[in-house]
């Protein structure tokens, strides 16, 4: 008899089904079959010419050794300078933490408020990372659920309505992953009017998405004067530099939750990548217009997407107002048998269209809704097109029961 050694903490958690089915992906193409993947949430741009020389000059100038804990000060004035040009957010440098990524950032914020039993208010869909990290951290997940009719946004009152006494956080993104949908200003006030009533409550905002935003100002909660000291910000390098094997990530805090970040940071990593650090100071310092070719591209994108994804069977299709995703709802196909195989919720019908379509996606479960599917648009237009029109083929000739 072979004993258990997996802790309960580790037996809680799942795979990231993100990595699931990108992982499938690569196996089907290893046997040779052609299978399009729009499962990963990575810009397939290259990283800026200007930021990789910074680089270089980094290794250069030998930043190669260890870099305080929460980061370089340059980086983090250039963070404080970023959240003021662009947030009208007034931050110091204390108050930055950078990390190995926004993952560990969260994970940072969480780990410094959280006690073991505490809740954390997650609207549905969330990011598939997020119940996980709440779990590694000892907390309980309250879900709240949304639809596509809704823009896949919370209200105000649907959030008071889900605070408790042992509610110590709200984990939101805006714009989500993965519904591409933006909290307005006026949304936005009025969740910070609830929270401050709550002065126990954490708000972590995850901006990841910020330039990824196509209609709209973006607007942070932490704006709002009442809640300010009760927000942490988490950004990063990854999308809106390309910059994704980088993994610099920061969070923007009251004095009081930064401190908590770099403690839990100095004990688990120490600091982050010390050549990348160098290379996001000239990412951040650069005028956000340099790199606007990345978004203009998304947008075009998103526009073939969306006429292409309204032809196909079966399909409910918003207009995504940011980040680089679909969220169709493909609820017509729950509780059917598509070609004999049975289509249980959102990740049997993803699961379908990788095996049938060769399209690979992502089903919505892990992200907190069985009813909606994941799609990426960050690949090619080919690409796009191609795999839009193989699963609409696919449907349209599926024996469906």
């Amino acid at each position: 008899m072979i004993m258990e050694k997996h802790s309960e903490r580790l037996n809680r958690m799942s795979f990231s089904q993100t990595f699931v089915m990108s992982n499938k992906v690569r196996e089907m193409k290893a046997n040779g079959l052609d299978v399009i993947s729009l499962t990963l949430g990575e810009p397939d741009f290259d990283v800026p010419k200007n930021i990789k020389e910074a680089a270089f000059e980094a290794i250069n100038n030998n930043f190669s050794h260890y870099s305080p804990v929460p980061g370089f000060l340059d980086l983090r004035q250039a963070i404080c300078d970023k959240l003021k040009r662009d947030n009208n957010l007034d931050y110091l440098p204390s108050q930055i933490c950078v990390s190995n990524g926004a993952k560990q950032a969260i994970l940072n914020v969480l780990a410094s408020v959280l006690n073991d039993g505490d809740e954390v208010i997650l609207p549905a869909p969330y990011w598939v990372s997020y119940d996980e990290m709440v779990k590694m951290m000892g907390g309980t997940s309250v879900f709240v659920e949304t639809s596509i009719e809704t823009e896949f946004k919370i209200t105000a009152e649907q959030l008071e309505k889900a605070i408790t006494p042992k509610t110590k956080v709200l984990l939101y993104s805006s714009p989500c992953n993965p519904s591409g949908s933006v909290y307005t200003y006026e949304e936005l006030e009025k969740i910070a009017n609830v929270i401050a009533r709550y002065p126990q409550i954490t708000i972590i905002s995850d901006e990841i998405y910020e330039f990824i935003n196509y209609d709209g100002k973006h607007t942070s909660i932490a704006e709002f004067p009442q809640v300010y000291e009760q927000t942490a910000v988490i950004n990063g390098m990854s999308k809106a530099f390309a910059m994704t094997g980088w993994r610099i990530g920061y969070s923007a805090c009251p004095t009081w939750l930064a401190k908590g970040c770099e403690k839990i940071q100095g004990q688990m990593t120490s600091g982050a990548n010390t050549m990348a650090q160098k290379a996001s100071v000239t990412a951040l310092k650069t005028d956000p217009s340099e790199y606007r070719y990345m978004i203009d591209e998304f947008k075009k994108r998103r526009e073939i997407v969306y006429h292409l994804m309204k032809e196909i069977p079966g399909f409910k299709v918003n207009y995504p107002e940011a980040a680089f995703y679909f969220f169709p709802d493909i609820s017509f196909y729950i509780g059917k048998t598509l070609n004999g195989t049975e289509i249980r919720d959102a990740d049997d019908f993803a699961m379908f269209l990788l095996e049938n379509a060769y399209v690979g996606s992502v089903g919505g479960v892990s992200f907190g809704n069985a009813n909606c599917i994941r799609f990426s648009y960050a690949a090619s237009e080919k690409e796009l097109k191609d795999a839009m029109n193989r699963i609409k083929v696919c449907l349209e000739e599926a024996v469906i029961e």
